[in-house]
C-alpha cells in the first residue's frame, strides 16, 4: 500500500490536471452555446493542415514530438521564467537559441533526428552555463522575475497560446476565430505555469503538459493506426 501513496506534489499534479479538463470542458461548453446564439461563427475557417499532414506521414515521429519533444522543449522556454532558479534561467537560454536553431534546420530533415540533435547540443550548452559563475545581472535578473512572478506567469500563458497561431496559419494575421482555436492553449499554459508555481520545480509543468498532449494522441489514435 506504501508504494501506491502519492508525494503532495503528485497529488497536486492531478489535481491541476482535472482542473485544467474541467476547465477545457467549461470553455467548449460556453462555445457551442455561442456558435448555436451566433451560426455564422466558422471554427472551420483554419484548419492544422501541416500538422495532421506530418502526424499521416509520420505517425511514431508525431507521438514522440507530442509528448516528449513538446513538453520538454515548450516548457523550456515558456515556463523557465516563472518564479525561477537560476538554473531554470539558464534552461530558458538554451531554450532560446534551441528555437532559433530549429529555424535554420531544412523542413525536410528528419523530424526525431532533427529535434534530438538540437535537444543534446542545447544540453551539452546548459552544462557550460552550470560550470559558470552565476553574473550578478542574472541574479539580480531572477529577483526581479521572483517578485513579478503573476505577471509572467499569465504573459507566458497567453504567449503560448499565440505562437500556436502557426499552427493553423503563415504570416502575422489574427482573428476572433483563431482567438477561439488558440484559447484552450491559453488556458493550459495558465495551469503548465500555476503547477509550475506550487511545485517550485520546471519538471512538474513537463509532466502536465505530456498528460495534457497524451490525451490529444489518444483520442486520434484512430487516424494513427
Amino acid at each position: 500500500m506504501q508504494l501506491l501513496k502519492l508525494s503532495p506534489k503528485t497529488r497536486n499534479l492531478f489535481r491541476n490536471y482535472w482542473f485544467m479538463l474541467g476547465t477545457y470542458f467549461l470553455f467548449f461548453f460556453l462555445l457551442g452555446f455561442l456558435t448555436t446564439v451566433i451560426p455564422s461563427i466558422d471554427l472551420e475557417k483554419y484548419q492544422q493542415t501541416e500538422l495532421f499532414n506530418f502526424m499521416n506521414e509520420s505517425p511514431l515521429a508525431f507521438v514522440i514530438m507530442a509528448v516528449v519533444i513538446a513538453p520538454i522543449l515548450e516548457e523550456s522556454l515558456f515556463r523557465s521564467l516563472v518564479k525561477p532558479s537560476l538554473t531554470e534561467i539558464y534552461i530558458f537560454i538554451c531554450a532560446v537559441l534551441s528555437f532559433i536553431a530549429l529555424a535554420f534546420i531544412p523542413a525536410e530533415a528528419n523530424a526525431i533526428l532533427k529535434y534530438s540533435l538540437v535537444v543534446l547540443s542545447a544540453f551539452l550548452l546548459f552544462l557550460f552555463f552550470l560550470a559558470l559563475k552565476p553574473a550578478r545581472f542574472l541574479r539580480k535578473f531572477r529577483v526581479f522575475l521572483y517578485r513579478n512572478y503573476v505577471i509572467f506567469w499569465i504573459i507566458t500563458a497567453i504567449l503560448f497560446g499565440l505562437v500556436h497561431v502557426w499552427n493553423y496559419i503563415e504570416g502575422w494575421q489574427f482573428d476572433i476565430i483563431l482567438l477561439i482555436l488558440i484559447f484552450p492553449r491559453i488556458i493550459a499554459g495558465y495551469f503548465f505555469g500555476k503547477i509550475k508555481i506550487e511545485n517550485q520545480s520546471l519538471i512538474w509543468p513537463i509532466y502536465l503538459h505530456a498528460m495534457n498532449n497524451a490525451v490529444v494522441v489518444f483520442f486520434l489514435l484512430p487516424r494513427l493506426l
